[in-house]
């Protein structure tokens, strides 16, 4: 049952990123383009958190790896709501 449950977070994460994607793909806005790739990572982390067995959320590749996608959200935010030129 839980590896079921991760492969539905799994596609719920990639169905995200391909919303995303599609908003980026009409408007070529970066900030579209940044969740797209961290909900993809948090997707392939989900996916290789199922496939290792005895694997557990605090293991740090895997932790790692989630601060990476949260650290593209950041990125993003940030990038939108600096100044222009």
């Amino acid at each position: 049952m839980e590896q079921m449950l991760t492969g539905a977070i799994a596609i719920g994460w990639l169905l995200a990123g391909l919303f995303f994607f599609r908003f980026w793909r009409h408007t070529r806005d970066r900030f579209f383009l940044w969740f797209a790739l961290s909900f993809w990572l948090e997707s392939g982390n989900r996916v290789a958190l199922g496939l290792v067995a005895g694997a557990g959320e605090d293991n740090p590749a895997f932790y790692g790896v989630r601060v990476i996608a949260y650290g593209l959200i950041l990125l993003a935010i940030w990038q939108k709501n600096r100044p222009r030129r």
